[in-house]
């Protein structure tokens, strides 16, 4: 049975990528080496390393006087090594929650330092993207901490809040490479790549380099931007399989009309599901607000639990994978990153609609 993939993270790769890597990767230009063997010092590897930055910068339209990293430790390493870089004794790090990785990233800056919460959407059980003003941060904050899309909830800013005064760092693992970024508006952009940039084991970073100069000095040299960004991301050994993945899911990007043209594809997989949500009369029940909605998460509930059971039992056997929502809120969710193809939402739509008429 072919399987259809909509897991959260780690999530589909294209089908080409798939192939390129079958084809390529386990003798990597005839070197008798596979990727995974190569001296991250050779040449053949940092043709793959700089090329797949060189991608990134392009696609992703990346300003000079911002750094690109790769590193390792996912978005979770970030949400403790940026405190660790820019919060000082005397500043506080300012925190927008909108679900439980952008509280994740503020538990981790409250070890480091002092924070605060600017704006929240907790009460409404994160169905909504909060309105906040970032020009409103006190005098001594050293950052704002803004997650774009938050996977488990199902929501995602339409548009980021206007950079105010304090540096912007975004936390954009989901939703990366699937919509243009005015940079700016913000100081850092990262993302772990195992949900819309590629497999698990790498994190970009996009930073901007007179931000990094200015960086806490007393930490861990392997813990410090300035550190790979001086050794170019091969301070310590990088993962070279994942980067050597990353860079074909980045030409997969550039073959098939760009950033602009994922947005487009975003767009139109999303609105597969959220008509079939809305024209429902109340059989399937979106989790966020109409004007919070993810293109990239897609959650939903049955309000009788023993059928939303059942069609996640069915949706399992008829080879959707990845469907059931997220252990701490339960129900339902389809991940549609870039790599999905349209086709599968549209065959999942499909089978949302025939389970709807087969069990009112």
């Amino acid at each position: 049975m072919k399987k259809l993939n909509f897991n959260p993270g780690p999530s589909a790769l294209p089908a080409e990528v798939i192939k390129t890597a079958q084809e390529s990767m386990f003798n990597y230009e005839d070197s008798g080496l596979s990727v995974v063997e190569l001296s991250h010092r050779a040449p053949l590897y940092e043709d793959i390393h700089f090329q797949a930055m060189n991608r990134v910068r392009s696609l992703l339209e990346v300003p000079d006087d911002f750094e690109i990293l790769f590193l390792q430790g996912g978005a979770s390493l970030q949400f403790a090594m940026l405190p660790m870089n820019f919060l000082t004794p005397e500043k506080k790090g300012a925190y927008v929650l909108t679900g439980s990785w952008s509280e994740k990233a503020y538990q981790e800056a409250e070890r480091v330092g002092s924070v605060y919460t600017i704006a929240s959407s907790q009460d409404s059980e994160y169905r909504t993207i909060p309105e906040v003003d970032l020009s409103s941060c006190s005098e001594d904050t050293a950052y704002v901490h803004v997650t774009s899309n938050n996977t488990i909830f199902g929501t995602q800013w339409q548009q980021l809040p206007l950079k105010g005064n304090a540096p912007v760092f975004v936390d954009a693992s989901s939703d990366i490479f699937s919509q243009e970024i005015n940079w700016d508006n913000v100081d850092v952009v990262y993302a772990g790549a195992q949900k819309n940039a590629g497999p698990s084991g790498i994190t970009v970073v996009i930073m901007k380099k007179s931000l990094m100069k200015d960086g806490n000095k007393d930490i861990p040299k392997i813990l410090s931007y300035d550190t790979h960004a001086k050794g170019e991301s091969l301070y310590h050994t990088p993962p070279t399989g994942s980067i050597y993945l990353l860079g074909l899911v980045m030409k997969w990007i550039e073959d098939n009309g760009g950033v602009k043209a994922m947005n487009v594809a975003a767009n139109e997989k999303a609105a597969l599901l959220y008509n079939v949500i809305d024209e429902s009369n109340g059989f399937y029940v979106g989790h966020s607000d109409k004007d919070s909605r993810s293109l990239m998460n897609v959650t939903f509930r049955i309000s009788d639990e023993v059928l939303e059971k059942k069609f996640i039992k069915e949706a399992d056997e008829a080879g959707f994978i990845g469907i059931k929502g997220h252990r701490s809120v339960g129900g339902c969710r389809a991940s549609i990153y870039n790599a999905v193809p349209k086709e599968h939402v549209e065959t999942l739509a499909t089978f949302m609609k025939e389970f709807q008429n087969n069990n009112q």
